[in-house]
């Protein structure tokens, strides 16, 4: 077996490919930049964006399984004159672009990476999302993503190409950037913090834990055709997971009781509402159906998964 993995030096697709690597997995992987990256051990194909244009011959060849990490990402404050237009040119024009041709090369499966933002943006209290949940996106990017999974879906069915989709929640470990890394900082700074009250709960997954299921569906009979939702199987609140972060770093924690109410209202006043749903908000997965299909079990604890990050 053979393995593309791309967006191979972004945060999931480099810690992919050097897990693959590790576990003699023979791989290969591309970059939209236009010089190869720093030598890792396997093969990088330089210079191939996620485009309608590109064409991804050489990086195809001799490939069995691809791994699509590559995309045009979630940001807070997107400049783009049409955001939606951006994220359906490379999220969804560019992966089939791809999957086309992966199809055309004798591609057996492939693995799209698309997000819990496919199924929306927040979950009622104890009602988490399940892997039967339809398809709900509320922002471009998960537009995007949901848009993706369904033209792949279609392209599969018509190619033969075997599909696995994977929908993981906000991903956290070394290198870690947006509202993980702000909540890193802050606890490292030891200021008063007004998170002290905060009774929500979120699913997270450590990249470890991510990187594992993506390896376990490379070959996994059960995968072919199913969606599967990724999370270290415990769900926090924000007021815990400072806690734990402070513990990591062998810091106390100042973190006052301030009602949520007054922290919401205050976001609506700065126009950060966005910003507070992901710290007030509720955002649940149930992954029992990927325990039970693939026989898979987070293999990183939260705690240690904490660890190695603040270590970095």
């Amino acid at each position: 077996m053979k393995v593309l993995v791309t967006g191979g030096t972004g945060f999931v697709g480099r810690a992919l490919a050097r897990e693959l690597l590790a576990s003699a997995v023979d791989v290969a992987v591309t970059t939209s930049q236009s010089t190869p990256s720093e030598p890792q051990g396997y093969h990088c194909h330089a210079g191939f964006p996620l485009s309608i244009d590109t064409d991804w011959g050489a990086a195809l060849e001799g490939i069995s399984v691809v791994v699509h990490c590559a995309a045009r990402v979630h940001v807070m404050r997107d400049e783009a004159e049409d955001p939606l237009a951006a994220f359906r040119s490379t999220n969804v024009a560019g992966t089939l672009t791809l999957a086309r041709q992966a199809a055309a090369s004798g591609v057996k499966r492939f693995v799209f990476i698309s997000s819990i933002k496919a199924l929306g943006e927040a979950t009622p209290s104890g009602a988490p999302f399940h892997a039967g949940q339809a398809l709900a996106p509320e922002d471009p990017y998960g537009v995007s993503k949901a848009e993706a999974e369904v033209a792949l879906r279609e392209l599969c069915e018509d190619t033969g190409m075997e599909l696995v989709i994977i929908r993981p929640v906000l991903v956290y470990g070394p290198g870690v950037k947006g509202n993980f890394a702000m909540l890193i900082r802050l606890v490292q700074k030891g200021l008063p913090l007004p998170l002290g009250s905060i009774d929500n709960r979120r699913s997270m997954v450590a990249l470890n834990n991510l990187v594992d299921l993506i390896r376990v569906t490379l070959d996994h009979p059960n995968a072919v055709g199913k969606a599967f939702l990724v999370s270290d199987g415990e769900d926090l609140s924000t007021t815990a997971l400072l806690k734990r972060l402070a513990i990591a770093m062998n810091k106390r924690p100042l973190l006052l009781p301030v009602p949520p109410g007054w922290l919401a209202a205050a976001a609506r006043l700065l126009g950060r509402q966005d910003q507070a749903q992901r710290i007030l908000g509720n955002l649940q997965v149930d992954i029992s159906f990927t325990r039970s299909q693939l026989n898979w079990e987070p293999k990183v604890s939260v705690e240690d998964a904490l660890a190695e990050l603040v270590r970095d």
